[in-house]
């Protein structure tokens, strides 16, 4: 008898939901060359060819292109706040369109300050949202606070109401942009290296976030779901964002990735968290990002697409037991 590709364990029948992948080469928010041919190597690896195989119902959306502005003077300590802003507000627009249409969205990066896009884009289709970040940093830092200026360092900022006043005002590109999610809305994971402010607005906040240390204290397992719960705030059926930079892997399994940090999860972690927030049948919206296939050996470029291949797998069960194929049936002698 056909399986139904739901599965013990697995809620929702994934051969019954379209999944629009949408690639993201989009580097504006760090200096690093490189990220920006993440979506198309992860597509050579066979990140979507994986899901097609098993017969899911994949819509390769192809990558959005952007505009770089060539005049794009740092702004209230912002670099490059006008490419961002307006790539950050196409990528904004292609997944609620996406979410309209009744699909889900799977965002290939590209930098991680694309998630102000992504995150905006699934509030305005689906605005109880709850959003687990899994991260080795928390990208939280308000713009004047930044070290860096770096935009892929502030993502969260742009999108938390309780930050909404330390966003300078007038910001070239960003007044389309508003806060549409709250801090206890979120939840970390893999967290490692935290700048200062960062760690006052966690505390502050009480924000839920998750280091590594808690990883070894409690368990991925007990983490993961510590962090479902957290986001989903008693409502069973509240949607979910996913979020995962590379980084949060360890710096010995995805070494090719922006700013790696040793110490992180492991693979098989990073797969378990997938996969238990896709089973809950409310995974909306999967970003994956921070992928640099320029950085490193062959080797560690090799190892860095295959994990990424392996997280987005886990989303639809791959190398799980609670999830047959759809043509599967029992041979019979």
């Amino acid at each position: 008898m056909p399986s139904t590709g739901k599965g013990k364990g697995w809620p929702v029948n994934l051969y019954d939901i379209e999944t629009d992948v949408i690639g993201i080469p989009y580097n504006f928010g760090q200096p690093k060359g490189g990220v920006e041919h993440g979506p198309k190597r992860m597509r050579e690896a066979g990140i979507i060819d994986q899901l097609t195989q098993l017969k899911f119902p994949i819509n390769d959306k192809n990558d959005l292109t952007f505009e770089e502005f060539l005049d794009d003077p740092t702004f209230g300590n912002i670099k490059k706040p006008k490419s961002v802003g307006r790539a950050n507000r196409k990528i904004s627009d292609a997944v609620s369109s996406s979410l309209r249409a009744g699909h889900q969205c799977l965002t290939l990066g590209g930098d991680h300050s694309l998630a102000i896009g992504s995150i905006h884009g699934h509030a305005q289709v689906q605005p109880d949202l709850g959003v687990i970040w899994i991260d080795a940093h928390a990208d939280i830092n308000p713009p004047l606070l930044s070290p860096s200026g770096n935009a892929h360092g502030m993502p969260l900022a742009f999108l938390v109401r309780e930050l909404e006043d330390q966003i300078p005002k007038n910001v070239p590109e960003f007044d389309w942009i508003q806060p549409c999610i709250s801090l206890k809305d979120l939840s970390y994971i893999a967290l490692r290296d935290l700048d200062y402010a960062e760690k006052e607005i966690i505390e502050e906040y009480d924000v839920k976030a998750f280091t590594m240390d808690d990883v070894t204290e409690f368990g991925i397992a007990k983490i993961t779901q510590m962090a479902i719960d957290t986001v989903s705030a008693g409502d069973s059926n509240r949607p979910l964002h996913l979020s995962f930079d590379i980084d949060a892997l360890d710096s010995t399994i995805a070494p090719s990735t922006g700013t790696p940090v040793i110490g992180g999860i492991d693979l098989r972690e990073g797969i378990h968290i997938v996969r238990t927030v896709a089973a809950t049948g409310r995974l909306t919206v999967m970003d994956l990002v921070e992928v640099n296939p320029e950085l490193g050996s062959a080797a560690d470029q090799s190892n860095t697409l295959r994990a990424a291949c392996e997280l987005v797998g886990a989303w639809f069960g791959k190398r799980s037991r609670h999830l047959l194929t759809h043509s599967h049936a029992i041979a019979k002698p």
